[in-house]
């Protein structure tokens, strides 16, 4: 009975044996773990691109680090063929949350976009995208071979052929150089316009019609509005005359680019950075019977008019 007993807690202990051995064998551990995976909280998360959002019908996105575009309110999505980083290269970059102010323009009849190419902290290029047909097809087009990078920049066209750009850029301390390019065939070529010969830091700039245009400066501690204006199309300026009364005098001091009004041109003056006149809330309105040489204060207005 003895011998009995222990031949069945042989067999057993054996058994016991040879189980463990196949258990370890390479292989059998990895398939017992096929069959009933464990899951990896983040290895089983799928990230997914948020959809983009519009919220006008008109819209541009910067998400996903791509410049697109809509023309019906997000329904599609058209993308620009211009590198985020391009959008924003220079010495001032802006926040990258969104397209630098003025920098573009949007509108059913056309799409441009001012950008930069190079690294260098001396010159870069200057080139626009623009497409005239709602995003299906882009041109490329080159405004400035060599420029220091941008500080300012402001893009925009008064009919389907003329256009301007108005840039900054290498600034020290509080100098820098300015200068105005135009287009007379709706951006495929431009041409810079003799310059200001005016070193002081560019506040705004524009130009009511293809050969009126304006160049304010002074922003760093202004004093009174200092304005540039050209009468032939930028082949010579002069500064304009700006009559402000004595109670304005130091209140109202940076000039913003002059607007047609009827059969006459206006201009707001602001207060500049510090201002504390009325809160800051408000800006002096000037208008002009000369086409912009002289001015003459008509009201105040408010700030955000």
């Amino acid at each position: 009975m003895k011998h009995v007993i222990l031949g069945i807690a042989c067999v057993v202990i054996v058994g016991q044996i040879a189980g463990l051995i196949l258990y370890h064998i390479p292989g059998k551990q990895e398939k017992a773990l096929e069959s009933h995976p464990v899951l990896d909280s983040q290895d089983s998360t799928v990230t997914e691109e948020q959809p983009l959002f519009a919220e006008e019908v008109i819209d541009y996105s910067l998400q996903h680090d791509k410049l697109s575009v809509t023309f019906d309110k997000g329904e599609n999505w058209t993308p620009v063929p211009v590198e985020k980083e391009s959008l924003f290269g220079g010495e001032y970059n802006g926040n990258q949350q969104e397209l630098i102010e003025n920098s573009y323009i949007l509108t059913k009849e056309r799409a441009a976009f001012l950008y930069s190419v190079g690294n260098s902290s001396e010159s870069v290029q200057i080139k626009m995208a623009y497409s005239l047909d709602q995003g299906r097809s882009w041109e490329e087009t080159v405004v400035a071979e060599q420029y220091p990078p941008m500080r300012y920049r402001k893009v925009s066209f008064l009919n389907d052929q003329f256009g301007y750009v108005i840039s900054s850029g290498g600034r020290t301390m509080s100098q820098e150089v300015s200068s105005v390019f135009l287009t007379n065939d709706g951006g495929k070529s431009w041409r810079e316009a003799n310059s200001s010969n005016v070193t002081r830091l560019l506040a705004d700039g524009g130009f009511t019609d293809e050969q009126t245009g304006f160049l304010s400066f002074g922003i760093i501690n202004p004093e009174r509005p200092e304005l540039h204006v050209t009468q032939d199309g930028g082949d010579t300026w002069e500064e304009a005359e700006i009559r402000i009364p004595e109670q304005y005098e130091k209140i109202f001091v940076i000039a913003e680019t002059p607007f047609k009004e009827g059969n006459s041109l206006a201009m707001l003056v602001n207060q500049g950075p510090n201002g504390d006149y009325k809160g800051g809330k408000v800006k002096g309105k000037f208008v002009s019977d000369d086409n912009g040489k002289t001015w003459v204060f008509s009201t105040e207005v408010p700030a955000n008019e």
